[in-house]
């Protein structure tokens, strides 16, 4: 604020005595600032650094602070909405846009349908979901599992995150998307504007937005679109008040392995089916069983038991919480015991060596290769020895030269 209105270089001793504790915090000032290039580096006439304002940083500063340049909303003001929506439609409306990728991330048929190649891309590039080979649609990954643990809120932005990453390979422009995601964040909830001025690369990423539920388009070709909580708070940091439908704890877990759900969301109830058996379902409870079947079904997926454990706790009833520990011990042990029945071998890709004609020349390999850290397995009365596929090179090399030798 102090450089705004100076137009030329500021000596950096003259910036260092703006700040009070010494030069660990000057540098954690000045070293973001340079990054971000708001500021870059110009010695001043008797050869002294300084420090001068990119001149676009300052000129929309000056904008944003005194006021100016050209509005985003349309030009003309718009006419009534005969079909205006109110906030609690808006909500209702992201959220079940929202809950659409949700719903597709655990494999859940209800809800689903609104799931698009896009959205799929971006799953997958971010590593929340994974193909595998032969099959036709992803499935969750141990990441996507933790994603689904997360706020709404939070999910959106990591979401956003990852198509941004991408958007390039829509045909799309960063510079574009991005300075509209953030004059979205500065909208009124509840009111409608116009997409009078918008040209063909903004008008596809508001399709985009529209089917991630952070804007409401009643149709494509629709003049007017109204913003939902989900992109107002996107650039926030703040909570959306349709980060959760069903109660903060809803999970009773019986030491019988038995699993009483008080949620009347499908959501919830699909996320459960990950790992449990489910039995019988309700209209506001859902009971399931939890087998060592299902458990390894969701083992074989990549979900950690430490996982299924955190989730159990984090969305554990009121009465649960009441008991030390949470979880009943006979839970978390045969869970954890279920994922160690999957870990009692472990494979490594190597190289097999055999048909060693004398006990030194297996011995002298076998040294090189433990010598090397490359030896994988021996057994020295059969002289047999497996290597890493990395070191068989090498091994195979020394061992030339030792024939030839």
């Amino acid at each position: 604020m102090r450089l705004l209105f100076v137009e030329q270089p500021v000596s950096q001793a003259v910036v260092g005595q703006w700040v009070n504790r010494g030069a660990e915090e000057l540098h954690q000032i000045t070293s973001p600032l340079t990054e971000l290039r708001v500021w870059h580096f110009q010695s001043l006439a008797g050869g002294m650094p300084g420090w001068i304002l990119n001149p676009v940083f300052r000129e929309n500063m000056k904008t944003a602070l005194l006021g100016g340049g050209q509005p985003w909303t349309g030009r003309s003001p718009l006419t009534p909405d005969k079909h205006a929506r109110d906030v609690a439609f808006l909500d209702k409306y992201a959220l079940e846009r929202w809950e659409c990728v949700l719903h597709f991330m655990v494999g859940s048929t209800e809800g689903s349908d609104g799931v698009n190649r896009d959205i799929i891309d971006v799953l997958v590039n971010s590593g929340l979901m994974a193909k595998e080979d032969g099959e036709a649609l992803p499935n969750i990954t141990p990441e996507g599992f933790q994603f689904l643990l997360l706020d709404t809120g939070s999910q959106v932005w990591y979401f956003l995150l990852e198509y941004l990453r991408t958007v390039e390979s829509r045909g799309l422009d960063l510079l574009t998307c991005l300075p509209f995601l953030f004059q979205l964040s500065f909208s009124t909830l509840g009111k409608d504007y116009s997409t009078e001025g918008m040209r063909e690369p903004e008008l596809r990423f508001l399709q985009h937005l529209r089917e991630f539920g952070l804007v409401y388009q009643r149709k494509r070709k629709s003049q007017r679109y109204y913003p939902t909580r989900l992109a107002i708070n996107v650039a926030s940091g703040l909570k959306s008040v349709t980060s959760d439908t069903h109660r903060p704890g809803f999970l009773v877990v019986e030491t019988n392995y038995r699993i009483y759900a008080y949620t009347d969301s499908p959501l919830q109830v699909a996320l459960l089916g990950l790992f449990c058996e489910l039995l019988y379902r309700f209209p506001n409870m859902v009971v399931a069983n939890l087998t060592r079947d299902s458990v390894r079904a969701a083992l074989a997926r990549g979900i950690t038991a430490e996982q299924i454990l955190n989730y159990l706790r984090s969305h554990a009833h009121p009465e649960m919480m009441k008991k030390n520990p949470v979880i009943p011990p006979t839970i978390s042990d045969q869970i954890r015991l279920w994922e160690l029945e999957r870990a009692r071998l472990t494979f490594t890709e190597g190289i097999l060596y055999n048909q060693f004609l004398s006990q030194a020349d297996f011995e002298m390999l076998r040294d090189y290769a433990k010598e090397m850290d490359v030896l994988v397995w021996e057994m020295p009365e059969k002289r047999v020895m497996v290597v890493t596929k990395d070191g068989h090179d090498d091994v195979k090399r020394f061992w030339k030269r030792q024939r030839q030798s």
